[in-house]
């Protein structure tokens, strides 16, 4: 049977953990040391040979500026962090500093 090209709406399902730091404080080192525990639950070394996650800087209009960095799993983005930008929590009616984490967890699985 083939696939009509029209009806395809590119939906899919991914089992993804996210995370969020609301207090007085950004809690940067909160969500990275959130992140390190997953990851040392789940067995994955910190690293950049295969089999290994590291971070790296990035921009995200949703983060602070120099304050966000993408999550790599061999190489490849898997989700992001960093501390939320001033006008996103201002949105929400937030009055402290935020941050969060999101990753896909299906590498894993």
């Amino acid at each position: 049977m083939l696939k009509d090209d029209k009806t395809d709406v590119f939906a899919r399902n991914e089992r993804r953990l996210a995370a969020i730091f609301y207090g007085l404080t950004s809690g940067f080192e909160v969500i990275h040391g959130l992140l390190d525990r997953v990851m040392q639950m789940l067995g994955v070394k910190a690293g950049t040979g295969p089999g290994a996650y590291s971070i790296r800087p990035s921009q995200d209009a949703t983060y602070f500026p120099d304050r966000c960095a993408d999550i790599l799993y061999d190489g490849k983005v898997i989700g992001v962090m960093g501390i939320i930008h001033p006008e996103v929590f201002k949105h929400f009616d937030l009055t402290l500093p935020c941050s969060a984490l999101e990753i896909n967890l299906e590498p894993f699985l």
